[in-house]
């Protein structure tokens, strides 16, 4: 007797790539565009001044206080903080429209903006990206050389903290120095883990 499977297509996931300041998460997000990985990437919405490197609407959408607050009265948003004094938040409808295109959605985010994530769509698929120790954290962001004294004594402190914050997570990957595309790799392996669950996760906004 020949038994029928049930071979359903996967919904669309929605992958949170997070972990402290320093770990590497925009480098391993950067490299997963250049290899040309078939997911919409979310673009955060942010009121922070725009860096010398950086493109509105690549990395981030600059948007200015007033803006964000109707964004926020309008519930636009799957979730959003105060990030060092700015704020940060993740426009729901580039998610939405992903996925009525059948596409996974990666979003690179805050640990804090990650649990938020997990409060408004528990099926969300939570990666943590970490470093070798807690030296490593702190000498990588030291080494980095964009803030003043006191914003990198608060971004340490704030990094170790969000450390302990892993058992939060579905997945923890570290990311050693000189390893990135290894590290991207494992990633793109646990997606492709997670879309031939049995039980597949189904994200609703």
């Amino acid at each position: 007797m020949t038994q029928e499977f049930d071979l359903r297509k996967p919904h669309p996931l929605l992958i949170v790539i997070s972990g402290p300041s320093g770990v590497g998460k925009d480098s391993v997000v950067q490299r997963m565009k250049e290899r040309e990985f078939p997911f919409h990437f979310v673009v955060t919405a942010t009121t922070r001044e725009k860096r010398p490197n950086e493109v509105h609407g690549r990395d981030y959408w600059f948007v200015s206080k007033d803006e964000f607050a109707r964004m926020i009265e309008e519930n636009e948003l799957i979730e959003y903080a105060i990030v060092y004094g700015d704020y940060k938040g993740i426009p729901k409808k580039q998610v939405r429209d992903a996925f009525a295109s059948g596409k996974d959605v990666v979003m690179r985010i805050d640990v804090q903006g990650a649990e938020s994530v997990r409060k408004l769509a528990p099926e969300a698929l939570l990666i943590f990206i970490t470093c070798e120790s807690e030296e490593e954290l702190e000498r990588r962001l030291r080494e980095r050389k964009t803030e003043s004294a006191d914003s990198l004594s608060l971004r340490i402190a704030t990094a170790r903290k969000e450390l302990q914050r892993i058992e939060s997570f579905d997945y923890v990957i570290v990311n050693p120095d000189f390893h990135l595309d290894d590290t991207v790799d494992k990633v793109r392996a646990v997606i492709a883990a997670e879309h031939l669950r049995v039980r597949h996760r189904k994200v609703e906004l």
